[in-house]
């Protein structure tokens, strides 16, 4: 017997790798005798229709992603506003979020669906756009956002407050934004630290800044972040909310970056070791 007892399937868009897994995972939620409701990439592949993003997130108890961090990542910020707990299947190049391999499949669902699991919660960025004090647009990112130009290699310049305090104003390729989930990331290349889940806290990283001074700094996750883009050479600058989704920027522009209230609930199995993830993925001694 489970506590879950509707599940819903949400799987990575137009990958046919997904298909063995999508139906070995129905055949088993099947003969728990579970409800099971898919999305609309699932249902390709499977003999049950696709239900609606909202018509799932008011149905399910438990919903279970079938791709990569980016399918988690997509999933994820929807998903939690609803405080729908997540379990990860990896299809991925490299899973920091989606520890399940299809292999074990079957076997650590079972332990989850008995109980036998840990929960992270995994806080999420929220940011605002404002142009000459009017709001342009919202995003949200569980790993991080990214302030940089859109078609070229050059830098803007622009000015940095923490809760209203001015922090400076510096030059740079751009800056990223982000959570402990999202260290392991963008921020990482550019240099940033590896901030563990359970840390309450996000590392702003300039990408290639212009003073070789300039060293990534780590603030608490509940300060209010306030960027305003300069006057100048900024009008191709762009917002990127975990990579997937973008506001064009116009020099003046103001972003405030907050952190949201609702929390990304993720499950692993009850094995789940973050310093294994690291050590398998970034190919550690």
């Amino acid at each position: 017997m489970t506590d879950f007892k509707n599940i819903g399937i949400l799987a990575k868009h137009n990958d046919s790798r997904i298909e063995s897994t999508l139906q070995t995972l129905f055949e088993f939620l099947t003969q728990l005798g579970v409800r099971i409701i898919v999305d609309k990439n699932a249902a390709k592949f499977l003999p049950i229709p696709a239900s609606s993003f909202e018509e799932l997130s008011q149905s399910v108890d438990l919903a279970i992603v079938i791709g990569g961090d980016g399918t988690l990542l997509r999933a994820g910020r929807l998903l939690a506003v609803h405080q729908i707990p997540v379990v990860g299947v990896n299809l991925g190049r490299l899973g920091f979020l989606v520890d399940v391999s299809p292999d074990d499949m079957v076997n650590l669902l079972g332990q989850i669906l008995a109980g036998d699991y840990q929960e992270e919660n995994r806080f999420i960025l929220a940011a605002q756009v404002f142009r000459q004090k009017e709001l342009i647009g919202t995003g949200e990112a569980i790993n991080d956002i990214v302030i940089q130009m859109r078609h070229e290699i050059r830098m803007i310049e622009f000015t940095t407050h923490i809760n209203q305090r001015f922090m400076n104003t510096q030059r740079a390729n751009g800056i990223v934004i982000a959570t402990p989930t999202g260290s392991t990331a963008y921020s990482l290349s550019a240099g940033g630290p590896i901030l563990h889940p359970e840390l309450e806290a996000i590392t702003l990283v300039s990408i290639c800044p212009h003073t070789l001074n300039n060293r990534p700094i780590v603030i608490n996750s509940h300060d209010s972040i306030e960027i305003a883009l300069c006057e100048q050479g900024n009008s191709n600058a762009i917002i990127s909310f975990d990579g997937q989704s973008n506001i064009h920027l116009k020099s003046n522009d103001q972003i405030v970056i907050r952190r949201q209230k609702n929390n990304l609930r993720l499950l692993h199995p009850n094995h789940y070791d973050y310093f294994h993830i690291l050590r398998e993925k970034l190919h550690w001694s």
